[in-house]
């Protein structure tokens, strides 16, 4: 049995004003991922079922249950692929994947168990006021340097080496205050590259806080990914294309700074502008 990879390899055909040529292609390989929780002494139960690209799935379902409000960074015990589960195909166990926690676990509250697309993170749930009280504000911190934020696009954009291949996946980029990348991801999903890259800081020794960290992500700015990065206690965003009105609303009142339209040296600042220093 192999993991899934990244980038599958297929056949098409090139079609050219003069010619047809069928040549090798890469192209972002999508499976779905359930994520189940399980507790000391208890059997896993499913909590997810999300779109993704494979690679970093451990990553990827900490992070989930984190930035959902599941669990915090602190309850979690170990992860590891489902052995619970039958299933057909061997290959799917890479599919299911268990986040243990070192406290008892069971649903409460309103029922917020959902599958997501790799475009959507967060169908299903029942009101984005429920996911605001999981949710308190991020409290003040010092900026960020101004001149920095032009910068990440192409930091970023250097860990991409699967969108190299098949133009066809987002990235989150986590940096450091002087512009190191801490930890880059990519998936199909631009919610779960941002759930990897949580899931990293909880998994792996990663230097400085939360408040000493910024987001990069590679395309627009959703609702989700302020939730997420909320939920992690990340308070600035840097995207390379636009927010969304929802986005803009809650990353106001959860004390997020947005800077979209990162191109060419210049970017716009939609909430919390106190979190950059900008040169007078």
């Amino acid at each position: 049995m192999s993991i899934p990879r990244a980038v599958t390899s297929l056949r098409a055909v090139r079609v050219r004003p003069e010619h047809r040529l069928e040549v090798p292609e890469h192209v972002a390989t999508e499976e779905p991922m359930q994520i189940r929780v399980a507790g000391p002494g208890q059997p896993s139960t499913p909590l997810a079922v999300t779109m993704r690209t494979p690679g970093h799935d451990f990553e990827l379902a900490v992070g989930f249950v984190v930035t959902e409000g599941v669990a915090s960074r602190t309850d979690i015990a170990a992860v590891d692929y489902c052995e619970a589960v039958e299933l057909s195909d061997p290959r799917a166990r890479y599919n299911h994947v268990t986040v243990h926690l070192d406290r008892a676990w069971q649903r409460d509250g309103p029922e917020r168990y959902f599958s997501a697309s790799s475009s959507c993170g967060t169908c299903g749930k029942t009101s984005i006021d429920e996911i605001e009280i999981r949710c308190p504000p991020i409290g003040p911190a010092p900026p960020f340097a101004g001149t920095l934020i032009p910068t990440l696009p192409e930091r970023l954009r250097r860990a991409q080496s699967a969108f190299d291949r098949t133009g066809g996946l987002h990235a989150a980029g986590l940096f450091d205050r002087d512009g190191g990348l801490l930890h880059g991801r990519e998936d199909i999903g631009r919610h779960n590259a941002v759930d990897k890259v949580v899931g990293a800081t909880i998994l792996a020794p990663t230097p400085g806080a939360p408040e000493d960290w910024l987001l990069a992500v590679s395309g627009r700015v959703s609702f989700e990914i302020v939730q997420k990065a909320a939920m992690a206690g990340i308070a600035v965003i840097a995207a390379v294309s636009a927010p969304s009105s929802l986005a803009v609303s809650a990353a106001g009142r959860l004390g997020l700074t947005i800077a979209a339209f990162v191109r060419g040296g210049s970017y716009n600042i939609y909430t919390h502008p106190e979190r950059i220093a900008l040169d007078p």
